[in-house]
C-alpha cells in the first residue's frame, strides 16, 4: 500500500523565520546553559571564594536589568534581527576572551566582572528583540502550537546544555566550554542574519525617553499584565531560593549530595518538555486563568522539600512544577501576542522580564539569612506558602480570569461543546 505524501499545510504555521528563531534559539541555548557552571568553576579555580562567584553573577545581573527597557526600546524601532545578530556577535566576542583568558590561567577578578557584565548587556539588548521577534513570526490563530514548539526546543536546549556544561567543565575544563559558548553564539548569529522582518517597524516619531514613556503606559494600562508581573516579582525570588539555595542543602542533608539533586532537577526538565508537548494541542478557552493553575505547582518543590518527603516523591514534585511552567508559559506567550500591539511587543517584553526578575537576586542573596533565622524547614515553608498564595491572590483580578482567546478575527472562541454519549 503505497505512503500518502505529507499533508501540504500540515505544518503552515511554522514561517520561516520561526524556523529559524527557533533553530538559532537552541543553538545559543546549548552553549549558553554551560556558562554559567563553566564561570563558576572557573573563579573557583583560580582560588576565588563562593562569595566572589556571588559578585561575577551579579555582574551579570546588573547590566541586565538597567538595560532590559533601552533594548526593548530599540527592538521597537530598528529591524530586530540586526538587533539579535549585533547582539549574538557581541556576546559571542566577549565569552571568546573570556574562554582565552581562563585557558591562559589565572584570570583576575576585575576581568571577569567586566566580562560578564558585557554578557549581561549583551542579553538585555537581546531578549526583547527575540520576545518582538518570535511573536511576530507566528499567526494569532497557531500561537498556542508555535510557542509550545518554541518552548520545547528552548527547555531542552538548556537542559541538554547544562548537562553538556557540567560534564564537560569536569573533563576538558571551564576554559573550553566558555569557548563552546562563544561559538554557539556566533553561529547563532550567523543563522538569525537571515531573518527578515514580516513588516517594518513603525517610525517612532520621538525619541527613546518618549518610546520608553508609551511602552510603560501600554504596559500599566493593562491590569492584568502587571498583576501577573508583580506576581512573579516575589514569586521567582522564592523559585530561585529554592532551586539555587535550599534544595541543594536539603539535598547534601539528607538524600545523598548532588547526585539526587541533579535527578531531581532533570525531572523538572522532562516535566518542561512534556508540558510543551501537552500544549501543541491544548487551546483552553480561557488563558491567564489556565495559565495561573500551572503557577500553583510551581510551590510544589519547596512544599516536598519542606515535608522533608523520599527522593522519588521530590521527583515527581519536580515534574509537576516543570509542568506548570511550560503551562503558564505558553499561555502567557498566547495572552501578549493576542493582546499586545505589534509596534508594542518588545517595549512590553522587556518591561515584563524586568519587574518579573527584578527580585530574583535578592530572593537569592537573602536566602541565607532567612534559613539562620527560620530555620531550613521554616524557610521551605514560607517559600511554599509565598507561591500559595501569591497562586490565590491573582484570581481576584477579574481580568485574570476571565481574558478569553480569541480567533485570527478577533472574535471569542467558543468554548468546546460536551461530546453527546453514544
Amino acid at each position: 500500500m503505497p505512503i500518502p505524501p505529507p499533508h501540504p499545510r500540515r505544518f503552515a504555521w511554522a514561517s520561516r523565520n520561526f524556523r529559524i528563531q527557533t533553530a538559532a534559539t537552541v543553538i545559543s541555548g546549548l552553549g549558553n546553559a554551560g556558562a554559567p557552571i563553566a564561570t563558576a568553576f572557573a573563579v573557583l579555580g583560580a582560588g576565588g571564594t563562593t562569595t566572589e562567584v556571588g559578585y561575577v553573577t551579579a555582574a551579570r545581573l546588573v547590566p541586565t536589568v538597567l538595560l532590559m527597557v533601552v533594548g526593548g526600546t530599540l527592538a521597537d524601532r530598528l529591524p530586530r534581527h540586526l538587533i539579535m545578530v549585533g547582539a549574538n556577535v557581541f556576546s559571542g566576542l566577549s565569552q571568546a576572551v573570556l574562554a582565552a583568558l581562563v585557558l591562559a590561567g589565572d584570570v583576575p577578578l576585575w576581568q571577569l566582572l567586566v566580562l560578564s557584565a558585557a554578557g549581561g548587556a549583551g542579553y538585555a539588548l537581546y531578549a526583547p528583540a527575540s520576545g518582538g521577534m518570535i511573536m511576530q513570526a507566528v499567526p494569532q490563530e497557531h500561537a498556542a502550537r508555535a510557542f509550545a514548539v518554541f518552548r520545547m526546543g528552548l527547555n531542552a536546549s538548556q537542559i541538554g546544555g547544562a548537562a553538556l556544561g557540567g560534564a564537560l567543565t569536569a573533563v576538558v575544563g571551564p576554559g573550553w566550554v566558555l569557548a563552546l559558548d562563544a561559538l554557539c553564539f556566533l553561529v547563532a548569529a550567523a543563522l538569525r542574519f537571515f531573518l527578515e522582518p514580516e513588516r517594518a517597524p513603525v517610525p517612532s516619531s520621538g525619541g527613546m525617553l518618549r518610546d520608553l514613556r508609551e511602552g510603560w503606559r501600554e504596559f500599566a494600562s493593562r491590569r492584568w499584565l502587571w498583576v501577573i508581573v508583580l506576581q512573579f516579582s516575589v514569586l521567582l525570588a522564592c523559585v530561585n531560593a529554592v532551586e539555587a539555595v535550599y534544595g541543594p542543602t536539603a539535598a547534601k542533608e539528607r538524600l545523598g549530595g548532588a547526585g539526587a539533586w541533579g535527578l531531581a532537577m532533570s525531572a523538572y526538565g522532562v516535566g518542561l518538555v512534556a508540558a510543551g508537548v501537552l500544549m501543541t494541542r491544548w487551546r483552553p478557552r480561557r488563558i491567564l486563568l489556565v495559565g495561573n493553575w500551572g503557577v500553583f505547582l510551581f510551590g510544589v518543590p519547596a512544599l516536598a522539600l519542606a515535608a522533608e518527603v523520599a527522593l522519588p516523591l521530590l521527583v515527581v514534585a519536580m515534574f509537576l512544577s516543570g509542568v506548570g511552567v511550560t503551562v503558564f508559559g505558553v499561555n502567557w506567550m498566547v495572552a501578549l501576542r493576542q493582546e499586545i500591539p505589534e509596534e508594542m511587543f518588545s517595549r512590553v517584553t522587556a518591561y515584563d522580564e524586568l519587574g518579573s526578575y527584578s527580585l530574583a537576586p535578592v530572593g537569592t542573596a537573602l536566602a541565607g539569612p532567612a534559613a539562620v533565622v527560620l530555620g531550613l524547614s521554616g524557610a521551605l515553608w514560607a517559600c511554599a506558602a509565598a507561591c500559595l498564595l501569591l497562586s490565590v491572590a491573582v484570581l481576584v483580578d477579574p481580568q485574570v480570569r476571565r481574558l478569553s482567546r480569541r480567533s485570527a478575527t478577533g472574535a471569542p472562541v467558543p468554548a468546546p461543546e460536551p461530546t453527546p454519549a453514544t
